[in-house]
């Protein structure tokens, strides 16, 4: 597993070398997130870029994320994958994130 980290434009891009963001993964990934928000990050940007499968446990990781910033900042996700896109979509999270094509357009958008 791997999580990684960085500014951009006043954001905290954050992004994971995982084809999966299923049950085996998403304590980790949580805690990863928990972790820079309580550090201080209040805008970030979630690349999903190299997510090809979500599950609902991953979801639910992006669910308490929103959560736990609980109005006190800005939490976008950018370059889904079509499967994880279509996730997103049946399941109406689309219309509770912020769903940017490209992580360049979450930070400009």
């Amino acid at each position: 597993m791997s999580f990684e980290a960085k500014n951009e434009a006043g954001y905290t891009v954050v992004s994971m070398d995982e084809t999966r963001l299923d049950a085996s993964i998403s304590e980790p990934f949580r805690i990863y997130l928990f972790d820079q928000i309580d550090s201080g990050s209040n805008q970030v940007v979630i690349d999903l870029g190299s997510v090809r499968f979500m599950d609902s446990s991953g979801l639910g990781v992006l669910v308490a994320t929103l959560k736990k910033m609980a109005g006190q900042g800005v939490l976008k996700l950018a370059a889904p994958q079509p499967a994880v896109l279509d996730l997103f979509n049946l399941t109406s999270m689309n219309k509770l994130f912020t769903i940017t094509p490209t992580v360049t357009e979450a930070i400009e958008g």
